[in-house]
């Protein structure tokens, strides 16, 4: 299994400036496979997601299916998953100055 990107957002509206990410930081940095996480916050809708980036699909769905899951039900909201092969993509996405895949070609000669 290679690295995968894992695109969530919350169909709720909730300002970005009123949400406690820090909060919620600590437990998603303790997800199993997490590289890193972008915040997402939707323009004209405030709905809130993400961009994570995890080890294995594995780990990608493990986090969609569990944690993430399971704090849209808490907040009475509908969620959107997606999955994408971060291998796939990334001499493209290198190729386009993407600062993810730039960093890790310059770390890997």
């Amino acid at each position: 299994m290679s690295r995968t990107f894992l695109y969530t957002e919350v169909q709720a509206s909730v300002p970005f400036a009123h949400f406690d990410w820090g909060q919620a930081n600590p437990s998603i940095k303790q997800a199993p496979g997490l590289i890193n996480k972008t915040w997402l916050s939707g323009i004209g809708n405030s709905s809130l997601g993400g961009l994570y980036l995890f080890e294995t699909e594995d780990d990608a769905l493990a986090f969609a299916r569990g944690p993430f899951a399971e704090e849209a039900r808490r907040a009475g909201a509908a969620a959107t998953t997606r999955i994408f092969d971060a291998e796939i993509v990334a001499a493209a996405s290198a190729d386009l100055g993407s600062p993810f895949f730039t960093a890790q070609q310059n770390a890997n000669p």
